[in-house]
């Protein structure tokens, strides 16, 4: 019997450190052993950068759009760190299309030419996406059942919550044409005042947990600037470890809800209660 492969995707407000959260998380899990696949459902395409050493990975819609129709699974998908599967979805030439289409594109594509399948064997599918849920393209991992684990990358600062919150919403609305649920809330942190505290009660109050908190550190940095997740350039390093600890967290999760988004008010009450408006 085949094992079921898990779809995890991955929000948050943009420039929270999604992508890299993503990357190092999935270096934790491919170190012991686990099988994965990252989706990068940004038009930057750099879902995928440090897992391919700063190579830049052609992306679904460029190949269409030089290939037409005729595209191998080989031109999209290529292997990086760990033997991590690595797609970009990419975007439409700059002011023309919705950004969001070329995810829809590229998760069908990806299933046309059996990406999925049981051959690859893959434990872990995970999609970086752009953003908020404004817009319908970025929503669709959640609309179509596409992922069915949401993780949402926080930190303590207001937009970054206000975002948490609106994905929560987005979640509540196809929870169940879906079957999606949120699995937790990553505090990617900013060095903000009491702020492990303030998102596990943020966490609370939806209905959820933090899965886990992780500290701001140049380690992230300088690994960056060598196109590498901090698990490769620096294994040894404190923050490596709180990777490992997040993919461990990830992949030992059994806590999966329906968020319960809370009232614009209620979540400015929670940011006066920590003094984030003095």
């Amino acid at each position: 019997m085949a094992k079921e492969m898990r779809k995890i995707a991955i929000y948050g407000k943009g420039g929270i450190g999604k992508s890299t959260t993503t990357q190092n998380t999935v270096a934790g899990l491919v170190e012991y052993g686990k099988k994965v696949m990252i989706v990068g459902c940004d038009p930057k395409a750099d879902s995928t950068r440090l897992m391919l050493g700063g190579l830049a990975q052609k992306s679904v819609l460029d190949t269409m759009r030089e290939e037409g129709e005729d595209v191998e699974l080989d031109d999209v998908l290529k292997p990086g760190y760990g033997g991590v599967m690595c797609v970009e979805s990419g975007g439409p030439e700059p002011g023309v299309g919705c950004a969001g289409r070329g995810i829809i594109t590229a998760i069908n594509l990806l299933e046309s030419l059996g990406a999925y399948e049981e051959q690859h064997d893959l434990d872990y599918a995970f999609y970086d996406v752009l953003g908020d849920v404004v817009c319908g393209g970025f929503a669709m991992p959640m609309r179509e059942g596409k992922a069915k684990e949401i993780y949402i990358v926080v930190s303590g600062e207001m937009m970054a919550m206000y975002a948490a919150n609106n994905i929560s919403k987005g979640i509540v609305k196809f929870a169940e044409s879906g079957g999606i649920r949120l699995g937790g809330l990553i505090c990617n942190s900013r060095a903000v005042d009491r702020e492990q505290d303030l998102i596990s009660n943020f966490a609370k109050e939806l209905g959820t947990q933090m899965i886990y908190f992780v500290p701001r550190d140049n380690m992230v940095q300088k690994a960056e600037i060598h196109r590498q997740t901090v698990i490769e350039f620096a294994p040894d390093a404190a923050q490596a470890e709180h990777y490992r600890n997040l993919s461990k967290a990830i992949d030992g999760n059994k806590m999966q809800v329906i968020p319960k988004p809370m009232p614009i008010e209620r979540l400015e009450e929670l940011l006066m209660d920590y003094g984030l408006f003095d």
